[in-house]
C-alpha cells in the first residue's frame, strides 16, 4: 500500500529526475543512477536507479543507455558558429557562446587574438559585460606579449614585449574579469609580467614561446601555472635542449592545455602528456576559431583571414600563411576522441574537460562535477558518445529526444 501511495504522489514541475543513466561522479562511474535537478541546481545524485518506494516526485526522464557527465569547460576558445570573440560585437560573441554550448561546453573563457592595445581594450570591455551577465567565465588574453619566433597565427607586426605597464592596461580594461594571459617569459619584461599577473590573481600561462628549459623554470617559480596548448607554438622536446615542454610537463604546479583534434597533436604525443602530467593536470581545450561548428570556407581570426579545408584552419595570406590557425574543434569531439581513440577512461576525460578546468578557474565550488548543490551543468551522451542533451543551470539547451 505504501508503495502505491508513493507512486501516486503528485509530480513537482520544478523538479526533474534524470533516471537510469550511467553517471560520472567524482568517485567514479555509477551504473543505473539518477540525478535530481531543482531550481537550477543538482539536488542529489543517487548510485541506484529510481524506486517508487523512495517517494520521489517530479518530472521523470528515462535516460537508460546514456551517460551523464559534467558540462564541459573550455579555457581557450576564440570563436565558433561563424563568429569571433575578437569582434567586439556582443551579438556575435553570443553566437560563439551558443555554438559551443550546443556541443556541451557550459562554461568558457573568451580568448582574444593579438591586436593593437586599444583594440584589445575595446574587445575586453564588451567581453567583460558578458562575464558580468554570467554568459562567460572570464577573459583570456592570448597575445600580444608572445614571441615573434613562435607567433603561429598571430600577426608578427602586432607583437610586443610584455611591458608590465601594458599588461596592467589590459587587466584594467577587463574590469576584473581577466582570468588568464599568455606570455612568452623569455621576452624583456616577461618574468615581471608573470609576477604581476600572479599577484593580481590572473593565471599566467606560458605559450607562443621560444623559452629554454631554465627560463621556463624561472617563469614557473615566478607564478606561471598553465602551459598554453602544450607542444604547439614552442620548441620541440630535445634530448640535449629539453626546452619548455619538459619544464612544463614535469612541474606539478602546471596545468597543461592539449588540443585533442587529431591535427595539432599525434595521439601518441597526447598519451605521453597525459601519462607524464597525470590526468589531474590536463585540460583539453578547443583553441577554436570562427569555423567551429561550420563548413569549410574563409573565416576571420582577429585581423587575419583563415581558410578551412577538410576541417583544418590555416592562415591564408601574409608572412604566416599556411600556419595552423586554431582549430574547428568542439569539446564533445575532444571527449569522444579521448575515450574511443586515445585510450583514456571516461573518468580521465571528465577530469580533462570539466573538473580540472573548473579547479583552475576557481569555480569548482559551483560547477565541474555532478555533486549536490552545484549548478545543474551536464551533458547527456549516447552509447556512441555523441551529445544528445545539454543542460546549463537546470535549463535544457539541447533536450534529449523522446525525453
Amino acid at each position: 500500500m505504501a508503495q502505491q501511495q508513493s507512486a501516486q504522489r503528485p509530480s513537482d514541475p520544478r523538479r526533474t529526475i534524470l533516471a537510469g543513466a550511467r553517471i560520472a561522479r567524482p568517485s567514479g562511474l555509477v551504473e543505473h543512477g539518477r540525478i535530481t535537478v531543482e531550481g537550477g541546481l543538482i539536488g542529489d545524485v543517487h548510485s541506484r536507479d529510481l524506486d517508487l518506494a523512495d517517494g520521489v516526485s517530479g518530472s521523470i526522464m528515462d535516460l537508460s543507455g546514456h551517460l551523464i557527465v559534467p558540462g564541459f569547460i573550455d579555457i581557450h576558445v576564440h570563436g565558433g558558429g561563424g563568429g569571433s570573440f575578437s569582434s567586439a560585437d556582443p551579438e556575435e560573441c553570443m553566437t560563439v557562446v551558443d555554438t559551443h554550448r550546443r556541443h556541451g561546453t557550459t562554461s568558457m573563457l573568451a580568448s582574444t587574438v593579438t591586436g593593437e592595445l586599444p583594440d584589445l581594450a575595446r574587445q575586453a570591455a564588451v567581453l567583460a559585460e558578458l562575464v558580468q551577465q554570467g554568459e562567460l567565465a572570464g577573459i583570456h588574453f592570448e597575445g600580444p606579449f608572445i614571441s615573434p619566433h613562435r607567433c603561429g597565427a598571430h600577426q608578427p607586426e602586432l607583437l610586443r614585449d610584455p611591458d608590465p605597464a601594458d599588461v596592467r592596461k589590459l587587466l584594467d580594461a577587463a574590469h576584473g574579469t581577466a582570468s588568464m594571459m599568455t606570455v612568452a617569459p623569455e621576452l624583456p619584461g616577461g618574468l615581471e609580467s608573470v609576477r604581476l599577473l600572479a599577484d593580481a590573481g590572473v593565471i599566467a600561462a606560458v605559450g607562443h614561446t621560444n623559452s629554454s628549459y631554465d627560463a621556463t623554470r624561472e617563469a614557473i617559480d615566478a607564478g606561471a601555472t598553465v602551459a598554453t596548448h602544450l607542444f604547439n607554438a614552442m620548441p620541440a622536446l630535445g634530448h640535449r635542449a629539453p626546452g619548455p615542454v619538459a619544464a612544463l610537463l614535469e612541474d606539478e604546479r602546471i596545468t597543461v592545455e592539449l588540443i585533442n583534434d587529431g591535427t595539432h597533436l599525434h595521439a601518441a604525443v597526447l598519451q605521453l602528456a597525459v601519462r607524464e602530467a597525470g590526468a589531474e593536470r590536463v585540460a583539453f581545450i578547443t583553441d577554436a576559431m570562427g569555423a567551429a561548428g561550420m563548413n569549410d570556407g574563409m573565416y576571420p581570426l582577429g585581423p587575419m583571414q583563415v581558410e578551412v579545408r577538410e576541417g583544418v584552419a590555416r592562415i591564408s595570406e601574409g608572412p604566416t600563411a599556411g600556419s595552423i590557425a586554431g582549430s574547428t574543434l568542439t569539446l564533445d569531439r575532444a571527449f569522444k576522441r579521448a575515450v574511443t581513440l586515445d585510450g583514456l577512461t571516461v573518468d580521465q576525460a571528465v577530469q580533462a574537460l570539466s573538473a580540472n578546468p573548473a579547479r583552475l578557474l576557481g569555480i569548482d565550488g559551483r560547477t565541474g562535477s555532478l555533486q549536490t548543490g552545484k549548478d545543474a551543468d551536464l551533458v547527456v551522451l549516447d552509447a556512441a558518445y555523441d551529445v544528445v542533451g545539454v543542460m546549463r543551470r537546470g535549463e535544457w539547451l539541447v533536450r534529449p529526444r523522446g525525453a
